[in-house]
């Protein structure tokens, strides 16, 4: 069913439906890590209905983004929500194979972005419903047909930014670097001082030289097992 959420008080809104891809904490995570600065051009690999795109244009209204999305259904609720907030001069979507190689620009991109699917094939059950399965399993696309895309589409120095799951870790290093794309910047996400990390966000740099900072780990809950002060600023309840 298709619904239209407000993110915030007097801010943008973003078309949804429950069959594709719901809002996810993932997204608002990430797209408060991602560093934008004025004029970038940015593309998301694996858009979905376009999220992400929106919450980087709320912190940088000055961006181009790029939605890369292969379902033809959520590229239309990208399209109508861009129109809906009169961004279709910010956001392009374009239905492709980010395996493509011909289909998107290379070394056109200032950053790139993505939330991809965190399990391997075959590690665990997939949903039996097709928008779920692609989300969370790599069924459409592996982490290094990812980190390949997003190096092709990078100008050199570009920043490459996701959210991944922690267990991974090794695996996600390995192949970035594969990629020449060097990490730079990790953050740790937990849901309360005592739990283990839940998910990592992670900036890499094409080209970029050895080097990673680790950041203060972001908590979710307090010890009264409210949101923290931090997350109602991702969300956007404190503006």
């Amino acid at each position: 069913m298709e619904k239209t959420d407000q993110l915030w008080p007097g801010g943008f809104r973003f078309l949804f439906d429950d069959t594709l891809f719901q809002p996810s904490t993932d997204s608002f995570l990430l797209g408060d890590f991602t560093r934008v600065r004025r004029g970038d051009r940015v593309c998301d690999l694996g858009a979905g209905t376009g999220l992400l795109g929106l919450l980087l244009l709320a912190r940088q209204p000055e961006l181009s983004v790029t939605d890369v999305e292969i379902r033809g259904d959520a590229c239309g609720l990208a399209r109508r929500t861009a129109d809906l907030n009169g961004l279709a001069d910010r956001i392009t979507v374009l239905q492709a194979d980010l395996r493509d190689t011909g289909s998107l620009p290379h070394g056109a991109f200032d950053a790139v972005v993505s939330n991809p699917p965190y399990f391997a094939s075959g590690s665990g059950a997939v949903s039996a419903d097709p928008a779920r399965g692609a989300a969370r399993s790599e069924v459409l696309c592996t982490l290094e047909d990812v980190c390949a895309a997003a190096a092709r589409l990078l100008t050199y120095g570009g920043r490459f930014s996701l959210v991944y799951r922690p267990e991974r870790m090794a695996a996600l290093f390995s192949l970035l670097q594969a990629h020449r794309l060097e990490p730079k910047r990790l953050r740790f996400v937990h849901c309360s001082t005592a739990a283990k990390p839940s998910l990592l966000l992670l900036e890499s740099r094409l080209g970029g030289r050895p080097g990673l900072a680790v950041e203060p780990p972001l908590l979710l809950k307090d010890a009264q097992n409210n949101d923290t002060a931090e997350l109602r600023r991702i969300y956007f309840q404190d503006r």
